[in-house]
């Protein structure tokens, strides 16, 4: 029997979660089902389940994935020796949540708002949503922090407390974009701008 390589074995994931972002998008994360994805995917069901056991497990994929663009981004802006402002850092991601949901799967902050909703009755999804914004206000600790040792964020203030308004600024723009829509990167940003430079 041939050896699974890594690539292909990565190749297949990839191919599971594309899958089921493209039915999450078309008919939302309720109704999505496990026979969805596999039919989506073009793999058998074995092949599906040898990968993930449930749409829950699926779902901390997504989620996964997009972070981990993240992950890159606030690993750039702090590899740089300019001084870093949490302005900065909220439009960096501003512009990245956007990038993400352009992915040629579908719009992964679609997902995330039914995930948020999700969350609130399944405790398997909730949990996998702590963790994984846990991770993303902590990336905005370590920017408050950063800018508070470059002298461009008050030094009596509490870095965490600066972390949890600037993650809240996040959810706020996906939201607004998706359920008002009259909102762009550029106007939000501009909104940002006055807000913190006042």
């Amino acid at each position: 029997m041939p050896k699974v390589t890594e690539e292909h074995r990565l190749a297949r994931r990839e191919q599971i979660v594309a899958a089921a972002r493209v039915c999450m998008n078309a008919q939302g994360f309720h109704k999505t089902t496990m026979a969805d994805v596999i039919r989506e995917s073009e793999l058998s069901a074995g092949a599906v389940y040898g990968y993930f056991k449930s749409k829950e497990e699926i779902v901390a994929a997504i989620a996964e994935d997009a972070l981990s663009t993240v992950d890159e981004l606030f690993e750039n802006l702090l590899a740089s020796d300019e001084p870093l402002t949490p302005l900065a850092a909220l439009e960096a991601t501003v512009d990245q949540v956007v990038r993400v949901a352009g992915a040629p799967a579908g719009d992964v902050t679609r997902i995330a708002v039914q995930a948020w909703a999700e969350a609130l009755r399944n405790e398997d999804i909730r949990q996998i949503a702590k963790g994984k914004y846990c991770k993303l206000r902590n990336h905005f600790l370590v920017i408050a922090r950063r800018a508070q040792a470059d002298g461009t964020l008050d030094p009596d203030v509490d870095p965490e407390h600066v972390a949890q308004v600037m993650f809240s600024m996040i959810p706020g723009f996906v939201l607004q974009r998706l359920l008002i829509g009259d909102i762009t990167p550029a106007t939000y940003k501009a909104g940002l701008r006055a807000l913190l430079r006042s």
